[in-house]
């Protein structure tokens, strides 16, 4: 299965990692594909990925901790391209593993913007362009410790529950429109935020992101 000709796709996190991959793969299967990431090198190296597998893309530097950037994202899309498909939230924040209670504001700051209010406002951002589309669908990338809570792992871990919550409430305001929005759960890759989050041995041997990509492009393409 492809994508309908002239389908958009939104990704978030998408200079390295799981949202670089994914973007290549849905760019594959036939999107254009719209890379937001703050690292403009990053960017440039996705393209060239996706230009020499014969797609198409837009690259769109920007840091999703401003806010205004974010609210800025539905109608420059809607100017440009006329409509969007799919949102992709692929990028989130690590933060300082430690315990709750140490927490400094600048780093609880940070983790809640990338995860969260960023999730928030995508969504307000987003949601007209999605209603209006044939089949939109948004698809957010959570992970276990949302659901099961490790010592020191706590900002992480909520930043995560909070945008699960969010997400799952918006999927209910949805259920009688076009619009599917969907949780993906990776599980554990070869990424650099667990390079950081393991920085002595890595107790697991698990896939690159490269290998899950296809899997998460599938859970984009319409229902």
């Amino acid at each position: 299965m492809r994508f309908p000709e002239g389908s958009v796709a939104l990704v978030t996190g998408a200079s390295r990692g799981l949202g670089a991959a994914t973007a290549i793969e849905l760019a594959k299967l036939g999107a254009h594909v719209v890379l937001l990431a703050r690292t403009q090198g990053g960017l440039e190296e996705t393209d060239d990925a996706i230009r020499a597998a014969g797609g198409s893309a837009t690259l769109l530097p920007m840091d999703l901790r401003d806010g205004e950037q974010i609210d800025a994202i539905g109608p420059s899309l809607y100017q440009r391209f006329g409509r969007l498909d799919v949102l992709l939230h692929c990028a989130g924040a690590l933060g300082k593993l430690t315990p709750v209670a140490h927490i400094q504001p600048n780093d609880w700051t940070d983790v809640m913007g990338v995860t969260m209010a960023a999730s928030w406002r995508l969504i307000r951002t987003c949601d007209p362009l999605l209603r209006h589309a044939p089949a939109g669908r948004a698809v957010f990338v959570t992970d276990a410790r949302a659901r099961d809570p490790k010592a020191y792992w706590g900002l992480y871990g909520a930043a995560k529950a909070g945008m699960e919550h969010l997400v799952q409430a918006w999927q209910a305001e949805l259920a009688i429109t076009r619009v599917t929005v969907e949780l993906f759960d990776p599980g554990p890759m070869r990424t650099r935020l667990r390079r950081v989050a393991f920085s002595g041995d890595d107790p697991a041997r698990p896939p690159e992101a490269a290998e899950v990509a296809p899997r998460l492009a599938e859970a984009c393409l319409p229902r």
